[in-house]
């Protein structure tokens, strides 16, 4: 048996590759859609990729199904529930697929959406599961949150009970040496206390996931639903993706770099402006009306909380950073990156675009004492709701970044504003959208609610 994990940090997803190798057959699980590494492992192993299984309708990235449809012929498997635009192979609860000697068993495991499914992994029929694909339902430390986009016409209760059933009736059945491979790890907006660890085994979660110990359906639920993060609005739109025919991401896609000329006129034209560089390069200069999201972090996932999927996209990268900023952002559907700026280390920017170049403010945790004192600032705290609970500066008022594009007008004016995160990346994100939106006098707080609780006692 061939089972292959491909984990990409900066979307904390993992995708399959299963194989049979006295058969050469193979299916892919929950693929993005650069699909390169998958054929060419497959071509390495002498494999033929005949299927692709998607767990659930995915959110927070689009599927890769329709690219490998295209490149290898595969079917495309969902769980029963599903309904989408293009043909799919409906798979059962307790269905067998066989590979060889290799075999399949589909698990009905609703609850983060109601298609949802796992894939229990048997070396061969009869044999004890060697691993089960859990998907969005038993993650590493926590299980998939109930209350995305994909509710159908239940409601976040009915799917948290499904999700009760579902780890408790299902998954924790399974043997305790049987391995757990999820689809996301840590960082997923999916769940809110996601592992480090990209693999557990079933016994490892039964002694140590909070999420799964033994407890009444109705504190399972309170559980589930209680400090999860704020989910990012393009997760709707992915989902929508996810269910329809769309245009395929060519692997042979590049973006061209742009001249000062072509930048000017993409910026009259209300082109949306991401500068992937650092907080601070970004600080020390960047153009006017530009969104700081820094290649550093959560890339792909942050980009989709302050540009519209679809919309038309500027980048401004470091030299080769740019095409793989721009495939982040294809991972999530956003493909029209129309070119690139790129800038060195040293921040010059053309002197044809001079007059454009400007710098953000940035205020200290000083500065902010004598502000809060003198009652002169709105201060916005974007962290989620989880974070918060670990304490928060007093006045703050509570915005998540993935809400704060869609929640502008919750943002009063009158006074200076401050924005502020845990250390000071999302917070750079949050004010350059501000300042893009508008909205005037606008910094973030220099290292974040880390660097004021240093010093400071928490509310």
């Amino acid at each position: 048996m061939i089972l292959e994990q491909y984990y990409l940090e900066c979307l904390s997803h993992a995708s399959y590759l299963i194989g049979d190798e006295t058969t050469g057959r193979a299916i892919v699980v929950d693929p993005r859609r650069d699909i390169a590494e998958y054929l060419d492992d497959a071509a390495e192993y002498g494999l033929t990729i005949e299927g692709v299984v998607n767990t659930h309708f995915h959110a927070d990235f689009v599927s890769g199904h329709l690219e490998l449809v295209d490149a290898t012929g595969a079917w495309i498997g969902f769980g029963e529930a599903a309904e989408t635009d293009y043909p799919i192979r409906r798979l059962r609860d307790g269905e067998r697929l066989s590979l060889g000697d290799v075999e399949l068993e589909i698990l009905s495991t609703p609850g983060h959406t109601w298609e949802s499914i796992s894939v229990l992994v048997r070396e061969r029929p009869g044999a004890t599961p060697t691993a089960v694909l859990t998907g969005d339902s038993l993650f590493i430390g926590d299980v998939g949150r109930p209350d995305l986009v994909n509710l159908g016409d239940g409601s976040t209760t009915d799917l948290a009970r499904a999700m009760y059933s579902t780890i408790h009736e299902k998954l924790l059945t399974l043997p305790d040496e049987v391995v757990v491979m999820p689809a996301h790890g840590a960082g997923s907006s999916c769940g809110k206390n996601l592992s480090t660890e990209l693999t557990s085994t079933i016994g490892e979660q039964r002694a140590s996931n909070p999420s799964v110990q033994p407890m009444t359906e109705g504190a399972f639920v309170a559980l589930v639903t209680d400090g999860q993060p704020a989910a990012p609005s393009y997760f709707s739109a992915d989902a929508a993706m996810n269910k329809q025919v769309h245009p395929l991401l060519s692997p042979s896609r590049t973006i061209p770099a742009l001249t000062p000329g072509e930048v000017r006129d993409e910026l009259a034209a209300g082109t949306r402006v991401l500068d992937a560089r650092s907080v601070d390069d970004f600080a020390a200069g960047h153009l006017r009306g530009s969104i700081n999201v820094g290649f550093d972090g959560r890339f792909a996932e942050t980009g989709g909380m302050v540009a519209e999927v679809g919309g038309r996209i500027l980048l401004i990268a470091y030299p080769g950073e740019e095409q793989e900023a721009a495939l982040r952002l294809a991972r999530i559907g956003s493909d029209n990156v129309t070119g690139y700026l790129g800038i060195g280390r040293d921040g010059a920017f053309p002197t044809e675009l001079a007059t454009l170049v400007e710098t953000a403010p940035r205020t200290t945790v000083e500065q902010l004492d004598l502000m809060l004192a003198a009652e002169e600032v709105t201060l916005i705290d974007i962290r989620n709701p989880g974070e918060r609970d670990f304490g928060t500066i007093p006045g703050a008022i509570p915005i998540p970044l993935a809400q704060l594009r869609t929640r502008l007008d919750q943002v009063p004016t009158g006074k200076p504003i401050v924005m502020h995160c845990a250390g000071g990346w999302r917070s750079s994100v949050a004010a350059s959208l501000l300042r893009a939106q508008g909205f005037e006098d606008v910094s973030d707080l220099f290292g974040g609610y880390d660097a004021w609780a240093e010093t400071h006692v928490p509310a």
